[in-house]
């Protein structure tokens, strides 16, 4: 299957505030290869075809977080729980889950966790079957 996505930037008021947040949550989530550029925070997950994805966050003093929410793919509930540990231990804020949260058919799963970075962005992780 093609990619959908190469990256995301994501803008915070404070990277300095942010930046222990994500340095703790990428790399749990598979972003493994720290970069170093100036004025960002970012992390790349090589793929299995030898692409490169990237979470990039920037600093915006003006930013204010909005209802829009970034989903991260778990392979399993176990993960999605040993993430959202991961999550809660870097300082997630307003944490919801993990649960059931959307009902679906029997033989269907979704299982996902919800919280907010320190400048409140809205993040998720989740497993879907």
């Amino acid at each position: 299957m093609p990619r959908r996505f190469d990256h995301v930037d994501l803008r915070v008021h404070s990277l300095a505030e942010a930046r222990p947040f994500y340095r703790a949550l990428l790399p749990a989530l598979g972003f493994t290869q720290d970069m170093t550029i100036e004025e960002w925070l970012q992390f790349e997950a090589p793929g299995s075809d030898g692409s490169m994805e990237f979470f990039g966050v920037t600093e915006s003093p003006t930013h204010a977080a909005n209802e829009c929410r970034i989903a991260f793919w778990a392979e399993s509930i176990q993960e999605v729980d040993r993430l959202a540990a991961a999550a809660v231990q870097a300082g997630a804020r307003n944490v919801e889950g993990p649960s059931h949260e959307i009902p679906q058919p029997e033989e269907a799963i979704y299982y996902a966790v919800f919280f907010e970075d320190p400048s409140g962005n809205r993040l998720e992780i989740c497993y879907r079957h």
